[in-house]
C-alpha cells in the first residue's frame, strides 16, 4: 500500500529536481510513493538508472522540532566522520521541509533475525558517533529530541507524556473513553508503583535524583534507536536510519530505548553485552549499568505511552500526513492492545 497519492508526486517533483540540480544529478525525475514514514512521506527518486530517496517532513505549530536539520545534521556528521552505516546525506531545502539522501538497498528486519552480531553492528555505530564527540562539529549539534541529564530529567519527560494523555485524548467514543480509564487507572497505578521504586532504589545506592550526569558523560544519540530503524543489506550489513530525534543525551536512555522500542523488540539476553559496548569510554563505566537498571521500568513506562500517541491530536495529525489514515481507527485499536500487553508484561 502506498503511502502518497500521484498528485503528491507531481506538487513535490520542482521541488525534487532543484535539490539534484544542486547536489549535480541533473536529468528527468520520476517520483515513486514509498511504504514506512510514521511521521513523514518517503519517495524514491529515479533519474536515469540512479536512485535516491527523497523525504518531506512534517510540520505543526504545535511541534516545534526542527525534523529536518537535526537529521540532515546529524546524518552529515555521521557520514563526514567516515560512518558509512547511514544513508549519505546529498542535499537539504528548508523552504519547502525535503531532504535528499542515498537510497538504500536494504531490507527491514524482524525480532527473530537479531543477532549477537547485529546488535554489535548498533554498538559500533553508537561509539563511532562518539569518538568524534569533541570535534566543533559535534558539539554543534543539538540536544536530542527529550534528553535527560538527571533521573528527575527521566521521571519528568514520562510523566509529560501521561499529563498529556489524561488531558488531551477527547473522550468522543467507547475506544477513547477505554483508553482514557486504561491511562488515569492501569497506566497510572504502574507509574506510581515506578517512581516508588527508583526514588528508594537511589536513595539506597545514594544516587542523587537531580543531579545531572557530568558533561564528558554526555554522548551523541541516534534516538528512537533500535533494528526498526535499520535496513539489512544484502552482505549483511545495516544500515540505519531515521535521526530526526537525535542529538546529545544520557547513554543510559539510549540502552533503555533500544530494548523497550515496541516496533523490533530486542531480546534481553543481549542486554549485558550491549551496555557493555556502550559504557566501554564512560569515565565512571562502573556505574553506567546500574543506572541502565533503575532507569529500565521509566523508559518501559515511557513506551506504554508512546504506543498511545495516535489518540492524541497531533499524533493523529502525523499520521495523516504521513498517509496513514485509512484504518486509523483500526489502528487505534491495536495500539491500544499493545499498550495493555506491554503494561502487563512489564508489571505483572
Amino acid at each position: 500500500m502506498e503511502n502518497a497519492t500521484p498528485q503528491d508526486c507531481k506538487q513535490l517533483l520542482p521541488g525534487c529536481q532543484a535539490l539534484l540540480r544542486k547536489a549535480g544529478l541533473p536529468g528527468q525525475v520520476r517520483l515513486f510513493p514509498l511504504r514506512g514514514g510514521a511521521n513523514n512521506r518517503v519517495y524514491r527518486a529515479e533519474v536515469d538508472q540512479a536512485c535516491f530517496l527523497l523525504k518531506a517532513y512534517f510540520q505543526h505549530p504545535l511541534d516545534p522540532r526542527d525534523r529536518l536539520g537535526v537529521e540532515y545534521a546529524f546524518t552529515s556528521f555521521a557520514w563526514e566522520n567516515g560512518l558509512r552505516c547511514v544513508p549519505r546525506p546529498l542535499e537539504i531545502d528548508r523552504t519547502h521541509q525535503l531532504g535528499l539522501y542515498e537510497f538504500v538497498q536494504g531490507r527491514s528486519i524482524d525480532s527473530g533475525e537479531i543477532t549477537q552480531e547485529r546488535v554489535m553492528q548498533a554498538v559500533e555505530f553508537y561509539r563511532g558517533l562518539n569518538r568524534h564527540r569533541e570535534s566543533l562539529q559535534a558539539k554543534a549539534l543539538p540536544k536530542a529530541s527529550e534528553a535527560c541529564f538527571s533521573i528527575a530529567d527521566h521521571l519528568a519527560c514520562v510523566k509529560r507524556r501521561l499529563d498529556l494523555l489524561r488531558s488531551s485524548v477527547p473522550p468522543s467514543d467507547d475506544l477513547h473513553q477505554g483508553v482514557l480509564a486504561f491511562v488515569r487507572e492501569d497506566l497510572s497505578e504502574a507509574w506510581e508503583s515506578v517512581v516508588e521504586f527508583l526514588l528508594a532504589e537511589s536513595r539506597r545506592l545514594g544516587i542523587s535524583v537531580q543531579e545531572e550526569i557530568p558533561r564528558e558523560e554526555s554522548r551523541l544519540s541516534p534516538s528512537d534507536f533500535g533494528f526498526h530503524n535499520a535496513l539489512l543489506e544484502s552482505d549483511g550489513r545495516l544500515r540505519f536510519i531515521d535521526f530526526e530525534y537525535a542529538g546529545w543525551d544520557d547513554p543510559a536512555k539510549a540502552a533503555c530505548d533500544f530494548f523497550c522500542l515496541q516496533g523490533v523488540s530486542v531480546p534481553e539476553v543481549y542486554c549485558d553485552r550491549f551496555v557493555e559496548g556502550l559504557a566501554g569510554d564512560l569515565p565512571r563505566s562502573s556505574l553506567y549499568p546500574e543506572r541502565v537498571r533503575l532507569l529500565f521500568p521509566v523508559h518501559r513506562m515511557k513506551w506504554c505511552c508512546i504506543l498511545l500517541n495516535d489518540f492524541l491530536p497531533l499524533g493523529a495529525q502525523r499520521r495523516s500526513f504521513a498517509r496513514e489514515e485509512n484504518g486509523l481507527e483500526e489502528r487505534k485499536e491495536l495500539q491500544l492492545m499493545k499498550a495493555r500487553s506491554a503494561l502487563e508484561r512489564f508489571y505483572p
